[in-house]
């Protein structure tokens, strides 16, 4: 059987995009000296990512990959999956202070899981349903958070 018409070829797609944004670990409301026990104290009062990377990786579970469309040979079309990472990534969050600009976090604190999540919910709304398998957000080479909804 052709390549084209092998309906068992299952694939993983992923793309990395980055964006920078300004945060402070802080829950508005709360004392200093509770925050503090908390670990949220800022190094400054508007700590900054110089940039942050984001990938997001479609598949359905652990083991389990995507059907390569056989017609178009793809999983899904990257110009597609650009579109939405611009829209639910680029747009609410590149060169933002995410605790002034970002509704989402008026009532969450902006760390590097909540970013995560915010970016998991965000891109839910525009993939088809069950195509997300997960987010990962790079704050440095070190940090790295893994968000796969749950």
């Amino acid at each position: 059987m052709s390549a084209a018409g092998d309906l068992r070829r299952r694939a993983r797609l992923s793309r990395l995009v980055s964006f920078s944004a300004s945060h402070r670990l802080h829950r508005w409301g709360v004392p200093t000296c509770v925050t503090a026990r908390a670990g949220l104290v800022p190094l400054c009062p508007w700590g900054a990512w110089p940039r942050a990377w984001v990938r997001a990786e479609l598949g359905r579970a652990e083991e389990e990959m995507v059907k390569i469309d056989p017609v178009t040979g793809m999983v899904m079309n990257l110009t597609d999956l650009k579109e939405y990472m611009e829209e639910a990534i680029m747009k609410p969050l590149d060169h933002k202070n995410l605790d002034l600009d970002v509704p989402y976090f008026a009532d969450a604190v902006s760390t590097t899981e909540n970013v995560a999540v915010y970016i998991w919910e965000s891109l839910q709304k525009l993939l088809p349903v069950g195509a997300l398998y997960k987010v990962k957000v790079f704050e440095t080479d070190n940090n790295i958070v893994v968000y796969k909804g749950e």
